[in-house]
């Protein structure tokens, strides 16, 4: 073997994994644990934990998987605990097109059709959009070109000023429920994509009012049970309120972390806006298939 061959590219180095005692410590202290509330809520000694933390023991993969389980990581942390440990990941991640995943894109898909004509869209856990039904494009008229190009975030959609924050009658109070939102993901999941997001969205700033400072949001003032979404458009001022619904059973990675976003009329002039636009939005019968 010559010299060539054997010199190493510094490229190819990999970077040091972040022990796994210091990984349980991370997700410990983000969930408000201490070393005994952790114990007791998975049945072991304090001392385990203590001694897990700081590596003078190793945990085994079904232990790590408890703690993960007691303290409700996220699957893709949970890969990222065992492989620290030096385990192999047990949570699957496939994209939503994969043949394997054909069953959960139906259902995404019936979930979304089945919701028009009032609009519904499928976010990742970085608020990217991955679909979205038919209800949904006539909402982002005006919106910035380069804003609706894939990848497609929807808080910045929602929040960017060349996006539908001009068109946002409350924008303040809906701008506050989406920081308030974002910081409680941030809060769970400590992801620094998200964190990114955070600081980006927080200096578009609402409507003579300064950009907030830091990640403490407070909660958005409202009169009613909901956060609206009060949207100008041409047929007049919609009003919608959100919910969103998860697969509560998922042990694929991707699936664990799509989120459906299912926005429904709060009051019946908008119900009946959202009825003519699908209406006149389904194509004419083909005389040739309905005679």
């Amino acid at each position: 073997m010559t010299q060539a061959a054997t010199r190493r590219d510094p490229s190819s180095r990999t970077v040091p994994r972040q022990p796994v005692g210091e990984l349980l410590r991370a997700w410990r202290k983000r969930r408000g644990f201490s070393q005994l509330d952790l114990a007791c809520e998975a049945d072991v000694s304090t001392r385990h934990v203590s001694f897990l933390e700081t590596g003078r023991s190793q945990p085994s993969r079904t232990m790590l998987l408890h703690l993960a389980e007691r303290m409700d990581i996220p699957l893709r942390d949970r890969n990222a605990l065992l492989a620290a440990a030096g385990f192999a990941p047990v949570f699957s991640e496939h994209r939503l097109d994969d043949p394997e995943m054909q069953a959960a894109r139906r259902a995404v898909d019936l979930v979304l059709t089945g919701h028009e004509p009032h609009p519904a869209l499928a976010v990742d856990r970085h608020w990217t959009l991955v679909a979205a039904n038919r209800a949904v494009a006539p909402l982002l008229a005006g919106a910035a070109p380069d804003l609706l190009q894939p990848p497609v975030n929807v808080l910045r959609l929602s929040l960017h000023p060349s996006g539908l924050a001009p068109r946002i009658e409350n924008l303040a109070q809906w701008r506050a429920h989406i920081l308030h939102r974002l910081t409680r993901q941030i809060d769970v999941s400590a992801d620094p994509v998200l964190t990114a997001l955070f600081d980006e969205l927080k200096g578009y700033p609402a409507p003579d009012e300064p950009a907030p400072q830091g990640r403490s949001e407070p909660l958005p003032a409202h009169d009613g049970v909901v956060v609206p979404l009060r949207l100008r458009t041409e047929a007049g001022t919609l009003s919608f309120f959100s919910t969103t619904t998860v697969f509560g059973t998922a042990v694929d990675v991707t699936l664990s972390e799509l989120a459906i976003e299912a926005f429904f009329p709060t009051d019946s002039a908008t119900a009946d806006v959202m009825r003519q636009a699908l209406a006149r939005s389904r194509p004419s019968p083909d005389p040739a298939k309905h005679p």
